[in-house]
């Protein structure tokens, strides 16, 4: 699959190893390639977020990450969801961090060697690059970009994906920035 992948979209995926490696979890998840994408500059990724304002509010993204990675990955919606049944998640987040420390419930492991050296990829990261040669196949494109990762970030639920639209970054937006539509468009 990753013969396929632009030089782009292959620079997205080690700078997602790098960052999961930084953040010391066990393995690469989808939030990890949304992190790489806010690195990237001078790619299609990097135009289109660019395009919907989300260059300048790179930071209040990562701070939603990280938000969601003390929430043990819950969502705002999980944890809205949640609050629906009397679940206070800030509550149970302060209590554990309180005994175990800031950070506790995000699941990383910076105490835990690595005997392969290698990080391995999580099924959210997985399903991200699935979805990427998906969207790219659907568009008769010939490669896998880093907007079709982008695209992918945006269709699949979960937290990285409730962050970009939150930010006003959707599938829809990031095609009509791509592919025309709209004011923009990627060259």
């Amino acid at each position: 699959m990753f013969e396929r992948f632009t030089k782009d979209a292959r620079a997205v995926v080690m700078g997602a190893v790098e960052h999961a490696e930084g953040a010391g979890t066990g393995s690469v998840d989808a939030e990890h390639l949304l992190l790489a994408l806010l690195d990237r500059e001078a790619s299609r990724a990097s135009f289109a977020l660019a395009a919907l304002g989300l260059a300048e509010r790179g930071d209040a993204v990562r701070e939603a990450l990280g938000e969601a990675r003390r929430r043990a990955g819950l969502s705002q919606a999980d944890a809205e969801a949640l609050a629906g049944l009397g679940i206070d998640v800030s509550e149970i987040v302060a209590r554990v961090e309180e005994v175990h420390g800031v950070g506790a419930m995000s699941g990383d492991r910076k105490d835990k060697g690595w005997w392969s050296g290698r990080r391995s990829f999580g099924r959210g990261a997985k399903e991200i690059l699935e979805k990427a040669l998906r969207i790219a196949v659907a568009r008769r494109d010939r490669h896998v970009g880093d907007e079709h990762i982008l695209l992918a970030l945006t269709v699949r639920p979960g937290v990285p994906g409730e962050v970009l639209a939150d930010h006003g970054v959707t599938y829809e937006s990031v095609v009509r920035v791509l592919y025309g539509g709209g004011e923009a468009k990627a060259g």
